[in-house]
C-alpha cells in the first residue's frame, strides 16, 4: 500500500464562469472557483447558519477543459475529484506567493456535471446528469465504453414490450 494519499473530492457550485487559457505548446487549462457550503442550526439561538469555503480548481486534461468550457457556467453544480497541489509564483510586485489548488490532470481527475441537461446555472437537478470523466473524455456511466457518450434510456423509452 502507498505511504500517503493526495485526493480531494468536492461537490459545489461555480462562483463564476470557467476561464480557459491556451499555452504556447497548444495545451489548455481551465480555472474554476468552486463554493462548498456547510449549513447547521445554532443550538443556542436556533437560527440557521452557513459557512462557505472557496476552492480554486485547475483542469489540465484537454477533454475535461472542453466539457467545462461547453457546459459549465456560474452557478453550475459539479462533482470534482483531483489532488491538491501548491505552486509558488511571484506577484506583480515581485513578492513570492503560494497558491494551493485542486488539480485535475490527464488520467488523474474527474469532473461530473450534476445539473440537469437543460438547466445549467444553479439548478441542481438530479435527473439525467451529464457525468464526464477523464479516462476517455466521454460520458461516465456503466454502459459507456471507448470514450463515447452512452445513450441513456428516457422514461418513455421503457414502454416497449420486452420478451423476457
Amino acid at each position: 500500500m502507498a505511504g500517503s494519499v493526495n485526493k480531494v473530492i468536492l461537490i459545489g457550485n461555480l462562483g463564476k464562469d470557467p476561464e480557459v487559457r491556451s499555452f504556447q505548446n497548444g495545451g489548455r487549462v481551465c480555472n474554476l472557483r468552486l463554493a462548498t457550503t456547510e449549513s447547521w442550526k445554532d443550538k443556542a439561538t436556533g437560527e440557521r447558519k452557513d459557512r462557505t469555503e472557496w476552492h480554486s480548481v485547475a483542469i489540465f486534461n484537454d477533454n475535461l477543459v472542453t466539457i467545462a468550457e461547453r457546459y459549465l457556467k456560474k452557478g453550475s453544480k459539479v462533482y470534482i475529484e483531483g489532488q491538491l497541489e501548491t505552486r509558488k509564483y511571484n506577484d506583480k510586485d515581485g513578492n513570492e506567493r503560494y497558491a494551493t489548488e485542486v488539480v485535475l490532470r490527464q488520467f488523474r481527475g474527474e469532473l461530473t456535471l450534476l445539473d440537469s441537461r437543460g438547466g445549467g446555472g444553479g439548478g441542481g437537478g438530479t435527473g439525467d446528469s451529464g457525468g464526464y470523466d477523464d479516462a476517455g473524455g466521454g460520458m461516465s456511466s456503466p454502459s459507456s465504453s471507448g470514450g463515447r457518450p452512452a445513450a441513456r434510456p428516457r422514461k418513455g423509452d421503457m414502454d416497449d414490450d420486452i420478451p423476457f
